[in-house]
Parts: C-alpha cells; sequence; structure tokens
C-alpha cells in the first residue's frame, strides 16, 4: 500500500509504503535487529506498555534531540519500555548511543527488510529512510496512540505520547 503526500521533508510530498494505523489497531509484527544483531520481533519487545520512537537517522539534529529526550524520559516511566526504530545499521546505533550515553532506552535498526515501516507505514518510498512516528502499544499489543509526524524535520508530540503512555502503565 502506498500513501502518496503523507509526509512531507521540507515541503516536498513524499509516498509512505504501508497501512496508516490507528488507534485501537492491534500492533503489526515486524523483523529488525538490535545492537547485538539479534533478530527481534514484537514479541521480542515483551508485554510492557511499550513507545516505539521512529526517527529516519539519528545523525540529524531533530532525530538526535527526539532520541534523548525519550532517553531521559525513561527514567520517569516505571513499566514502560522505548525502542527507537530508524534504518541506521546497528554499528552506527550504538555507536551513537555511546557517544551520547544513552542507556535507557532499546535501539532497533530496519536496514534489512524494512519490516517494520512496512508494516507500520513509516517507510518512505523516494528514501528508503523511516518517517518520523511515535506508537504506543498497551500490554496487549493494542496501539493506544499515534503521530506520524506530517513534516520530517518537526518534532513530535512529546506530551501526548508520554501521556498515553503513563496512562496505561498505571
Amino acid at each position: 500500500m502506498e500513501r502518496p503526500g503523507a509526509t512531507t521533508m521540507r515541503g516536498n510530498p513524499l509516498t509512505l509504503l504501508g497501512p496508516e494505523l490507528k488507534a485501537g489497531d492491534k500492533a503489526p509484527d515486524f523483523s529488525a535487529v538490535n545492537d547485538g544483531l539479534q533478530p527481534v520481533n514484537l514479541a521480542g519487545t515483551g508485554h510492557n506498555v511499550r513507545i516505539f520512537s521512529v526517527v529516519p537517522s539519528l545523525d540529524t539534529p531533530v532525530c538526535d534531540a527526539q532520541t534523548k529526550r525519550f532517553n531521559e524520559e525513561a527514567a520517569k516511566l516505571p513499566g514502560v519500555e522505548i525502542y527507537t526504530v530508524s534504518m541506521d545499521l546497528p554499528f552506527a546505533q550504538k555507536r551513537w548511543c555511546g557517544n551520547f550515553g544513552i542507556d535507557k532506552i532499546k535501539m532497533l535498526s530496519d536496514h534489512r527488510s524494512g519490516s517494520f515501516g512496512e508494516q507500520y507505514g513509516t517507510l518512505i518510498k523516494d528514501m528508503r529512510i523511516e518517517s518520523r512516528a511515535i506508537f504506543v502499544l498497551d500490554k496487549d499489543n493494542t496501539i493506544k496512540y499515534v503521530e506520524y509526524v506530517k513534516e520530517v524535520a518537526d518534532y513530535p508530540n512529546y506530551e501526548a505520547a508520554l501521556g498515553a503512555a503513563r496512562s496505561l502503565a498505571k
């Protein structure tokens, strides 16, 4: 499924691959790899409340800030697991985390197959990177909050995503 114009970069429309998920949908399975090059699927992320913070590349200012912000918030969210998903290679993710002391969130690389992006509707067809998005899942893998950030260079609504995760973790 293609979604032309679903996101923009500097105002230029881009096509996203995959469905536009909504709150209430069951979270789709996916295949990604962690920083140890081990495969991770939805079941492998556990059964806590989860935030999937999807970014185009950690080596850009907004993605850098978004990932650092969720790392800071993770300490204040008991019972919530936070994952950053990008097309960055696992080696680059690990290096980036080490450079900035990122140790409270988990990194997932979608570089092998683009499975996460295709299943969650975040894969930018034109560039083969992820668009910016946030998904909050409950313990039963139901999506409770979704934000597809329209302009790739814009920040997500942190407070809405964190609020959804906090209310689910109670």
